[in-house]
């Protein structure tokens, strides 16, 4: 299933999103999903309201009301590179694309004589040092509809071919994705393993979970009859396969209870 095909089940189904807070969606028909798809993780901060994710749209909306929406410089591009840096503990210059193979493109001949390109994810299971890697593609926790990609290149490092492809982000968005990635820092300092693994007699009949990220244990041929059945199931999982679903931090193990009386074969 495509990410595409979900928002159509979804509509079809039980109506438009109306509203998103936290780890939750409300239709127009009066369901409440709980969302583990979460964007891709884009939005593992939280929907809006008063989540990890409300003060990113703050900042979007407060530099939006200065006019900063043209093409000129500011120093918001310069605000998102140090944000990067502190996330990655260690200095790097930073360029933007909005295209995963663009960026895996612009890289391919930086980094064909050094080590490979690899993307950024917070509580990584493989216990990566962020620092001593050159290459990183960051994708922010920025819950907007388009994908941002930012290229963290190791500030020793000469980059001039990838700053010929990179994007010019406008400075609401660049301000917004700033925040995002700040928030992420104190976020990652904040949740743990005692916030995921209470969900473990609910998630593991149907998941391999490895920190907050749920691996499908249903086999790939059946894996779209049981993104439905948990539409069915008032709960929303990701539509890829391949894309790991995530812990329902803030929810409480109730929200699994339909999944619980009605569990999916396979």
């Amino acid at each position: 299933m495509k990410v595409i095909d979900l928002a159509d089940e979804i509509k079809t189904r039980f109506g438009n999103i109306k509203r998103a807070r936290g780890c939750f969606l409300y239709t127009e028909k009066g369901i409440r999903f709980t969302d583990l798809y979460q964007e891709g993780g884009k939005a593992i901060l939280g929907w809006g309201g008063s989540s990890g994710g409300s003060s990113a749209f703050t900042m979007l909306k407060n530099v939006l009301s200065r006019g900063l929406t043209g093409s000129f410089s500011t120093d918001y591009f310069y605000q998102l590179q140090k944000a990067v840096s502190c996330l990655l503990a260690s200095e790097r210059n930073i360029f933007v694309f909005t295209e995963k193979t663009a960026a895996l493109e612009a890289l391919a001949d930086c980094a064909k004589n050094s080590e490979a390109p690899v993307f950024w994810r917070p509580w990584n299971e493989d216990g990566k040092i962020w620092k001593d890697i050159p290459f990183v593609i960051v994708q922010p926790p920025f819950a907007w509809c388009e994908e941002y990609y930012i290229v963290a290149v190791a500030s020793d490092i000469k980059s001039d071919k990838i700053a010929v492809f990179s994007k010019v982000l406008p400075s609401p968005i660049c301000a917004g994705v700033t925040r995002s990635i700040y928030n992420m820092i104190a976020a990652i300092q904040n949740r743990s393993e005692k916030d995921w693994y209470i969900f473990d007699p609910e998630i593991l009949p149907y998941w391999t979970r490895k920190g907050p990220y749920l691996y499908p244990k249903v086999p790939e041929g059946k894996y779209t009859d049981f993104v439905r059945h948990c539409l069915e199931c008032e709960i929303v999982i990701s539509p890829e396969y391949e894309v790991p679903s995530i812990v329902p931090f803030g929810a409480d193990r109730g929200v699994f209870s339909k999944l619980k009386k009605t569990p999916f074969s396979f």
